[in-house]
C-alpha cells in the first residue's frame, strides 16, 4: 500500500505531557475565563476579544510565525498543544486558532515584501487574520468549481465578484485569504489550474463593493457569508503565482487538519473528566451512578478511543515537523479525533442525564461544538475518500 511507502529515518514521538511550561502557561490564562464567559458571549452572540487579546499579548497565537517576523518560531506540535490546552480547560480555541495557521500561506508563497509587511504585524496582533474565504454557497466542498472571480484589469488591480458562505471571524479580522477563480474552468487543463489566492484588507474593503452579514448558528464561531459586488483589490494582493492558488491552498491544510484534530481531543478530555466526576460524585439508590456498568463502560470507551486519537495526532505533528509526508496522519488523525470527542460528549450528556441539558454546566454548550469536527473543516466521508483512494489506492468513489 501507499502509505507504507516511508522513508527509514526516525521520528521522534512525544509522549505524555509534553511542552509542560506552556501548558501550564495557557491553563492559568484560561482560569481567568470560566464557563459564565462562554455563555455570556453566546447568549450576546459575540466574540472573545479580551480572551484573544490576552492569548496574543502572550505571543500564542504567533507560535508559528518565524522569530524572523517576531513571532516564536515554535513547531507544529507546540501549537498543537495550545488549542489542546485551551480546549481542555473548557474554553474555545476555534474563535482565535485561524490566526495560526491562515498565515501559512503567506509564510509559505508570499513575497519578501508582502511577509515584511504583513508577518510582523500578525504576530503582535496589531493586524488580525482570522478570515479564510473559500466555500461557496452552491459548490461546498468542491472547491474547483467555485464561481467568485477575479479579473485582472491593467497592473494595478483586480475586480472581484462572487459571494463566499462559512467564513468565520470575518467581522474580527483586518485581513482575509480569498480563494477566486482568475481563469475560466473552460479555459484550463485541469480544474485545479486558474484559481489564485489573495490577501484582502477587509478595513479598506467594506462598503466598496464588499458586505459581510452574520449567519446564526448553532454554536458561537462569529460565521459570515462575504459578498463581492466589482470589489477592487490591489494587485499585489496576489500571493504567489496566479493560478496556482489551489496547490497554496492544499499545502496549509495539513497543518489545519492536524491542530483542528488536537483541539477535539482538548474538548473530549475536558467532557470526558466532566463525566468521570459526575459518575463518581452522583448518587442514586445509595451507590454512585459510575458503579454501573450502563455508565462506567461507554466512559471507558471514549477514554481509550481518546487515548489512541491523540497518538496519532501525535504522529501526525511529528511527522509534518520532520518535514515527511503526512497527508495520510493529517486525514486519519482528524477523523479518529472528531469521533472519539463526539463519544465522549454523548457518554457525558448521557451519563449527566437531565442536567445535562441545564447551560450552567456547560455540557450542552460543549457537546454543541464538538459536533462540528465531524462537518468541519472537512468531513468524515471526505477524510474516508481520501484515504480509500490515495492511502489504499483503491477506484475513486461517487
Amino acid at each position: 500500500m501507499p502509505y507504507g511507502d516511508q522513508s527509514d529515518e526516525p521520528v521522534t514521538l512525544a509522549l505524555g505531557e509534553d511542552y509542560p511550561e506552556l501548558r501550564e502557561s495557557i491553563r492559568k490564562i484560561c482560569e481567568g475565563y470560566p464557563g459564565a464567559y462562554w455563555r455570556k458571549l453566546e447568549d450576546e452572540q459575540a466574540y472573545p476579544t479580551a480572551f484573544i487579546a490576552e492569548l496574543t499579548r502572550g505571543g500564542f497565537l504567533a507560535s508559528l510565525i518565524p522569530e524572523e517576523y517576531g513571532g516564536s518560531g515554535l513547531p507544529l506540535r507546540a501549537a498543537a498543544v495550545i488549542l489542546e490546552e485551551i480546549n481542555a480547560s473548557g474554553c474555545t480555541a476555534s474563535q482565535g486558532h485561524a490566526q495560526m495557521y491562515i498565515m501559512g500561506t503567506l509564510l509559505r508563497h508570499g513575497s519578501a515584501e508582502q511577509k515584511q509587511k504583513y508577518l510582523p504585524k500578525i504576530a503582535t496582533g496589531e493586524l488580525r487574520l482570522q478570515a479564510f474565504g473559500v466555500t461557496e454557497p452552491t459548490t461546498g466542498s468542491d472547491t474547483t468549481k467555485l464561481k467568485t472571480r477575479a479579473v485582472r484589469e491593467g497592473n494595478s488591480h483586480y475586480v472581484v465578484n462572487g459571494q463566499k458562505v462559512w467564513t468565520s471571524r470575518a467581522r474580527h479580522s483586518d485581513l482575509m485569504l480569498l480563494l477566486a477563480r482568475t481563469t475560466p474552468v473552460e479555459d484550463v487543463k485541469r480544474r485545479t489550474d486558474g484559481l489564485s489566492v489573495f490577501l484582502v484588507d477587509l478595513r479598506e474593503s467594506l462598503g466598496k463593493g464588499l458586505e459581510i452579514r452574520p449567519i446564526d448558528a448553532m454554536i458561537n464561531h462569529n460565521t459570515t457569508e462575504v459578498f463581492f459586488d466589482n470589489l477592487k483589490i490591489s494587485a499585489d494582493s496576489l500571493i504567489g503565482e496566479e493560478g496556482k492558488g489551489f496547490r497554496y491552498i492544499l499545502d496549509g491544510m495539513n497543518a489545519e487538519r492536524i491542530l483542528v484534530a488536537q483541539e477535539c481531543i482538548g474538548d473530549g478530555r475536558w467532557l470526558l473528566n466532566k463525566g468521570v466526576e459526575y459518575a463518581k460524585e452522583r448518587v442514586v439508590f445509595d451507590r454512585p451512578i459510575g458503579q454501573n456498568q450502563g455508565v462506567q463502560f461507554p466512559l471507558a470507551r471514549a477514554f481509550a478511543e481518546l487515548e489512541a486519537a491523540d497518538m496519532i495526532c501525535r504522529r501526525a505533528a511529528a511527522l509534518f515537523d520532520a518535514g515527511r509526508d503526512c497527508g495520510a496522519d493529517a486525514n486519519m488523525a482528524k477523523l479518529l479525533a472528531s469521533e472519539a470527542t463526539w463519544h465522549a460528549a454523548d457518554a457525558t450528556f448521557q451519563t449527566f442525564g437531565g442536567f445535562a441539558f441545564a447551560k450552567e454546566y456547560d455540557i450542552e454548550r460543549k457537546w454543541r461544538e464538538v459536533r462540528i469536527y465531524q462537518t468541519a473543516p472537512i468531513s468524515t466521508n471526505l477524510i474516508l475518500a481520501y484515504i480509500g483512494q490515495h492511502v489504499l489506492g483503491m477506484p475513486r468513489s461517487y
